[in-house]
């Protein structure tokens, strides 16, 4: 990560305070910041997740969703979207809908590193074969969404906690094999 990259900074209420490197901001102390989440279907309805590459400093090996990533000042979010598609996984992206504008979440890791961010969230499709970057991404696969919903109910833990919520405001939990537990 560049010590040039910078991402927004925000207050309570989600306006623009300022910016601050994007190294100086996944910390212990994560000031509250812009991101963006992404969910990437294929034509035959599968969701793709991704393992975290193990150089990452928050949640480095983790499965999440297709990919993340921040905004750079100035930067439309829909344009950052398609932006980190290419860089991470090397594909476009077709039919980019937001699903979740409001997302928010502070997370803390094992090593207790911090997240803490307003993050829309888009899905979109790609007919594109994966280039991932593997600075970003170690793993990928294709699942069927009740099939990552299912695990995320009983395996939560190996999963990042952006995606177990997301998911659930996604409503991948609501498939008839998956009973959330109460």
């Amino acid at each position: 990560m560049s010590d040039t990259e910078h991402v927004v900074l925000l207050d309570e209420d989600g306006r623009e305070v300022g910016t601050a490197p994007k190294s100086s901001v996944h910390g212990t102390d994560t000031a509250l910041h812009l991101a963006f989440s992404c969910h990437v279907y294929n034509r035959s309805g599968e969701l793709l997740v991704t393992r975290r590459a193990l150089g990452k400093t928050a949640w480095p090996g983790v499965w999440t969703n297709s990919f993340c990533g921040h905004p750079k000042p100035a930067e439309p979010v829909l344009n950052a979207v398609h932006r980190r598609a290419e860089y991470e996984l090397g594909i476009t992206l077709q039919d980019v809908r937001l699903a979740l504008p409001l997302f928010r979440y502070r997370a803390v890791d094992a090593s207790g590193i911090v997240e803490h961010e307003i993050c829309p969230v888009y899905t979109a499709v790609t007919d594109d074969e994966l280039v991932p970057n593997p600075l970003e991404v170690v793993e990928s696969r294709w699942v069927h969404p009740a099939d990552l919903g299912s695990s995320l109910v009983t395996t939560p833990w190996a999963f990042s906690p952006w995606l177990v919520l997301q998911a659930e405001q996604l409503h991948l939990f609501r498939s008839p094999e998956v009973r959330r537990a109460s």
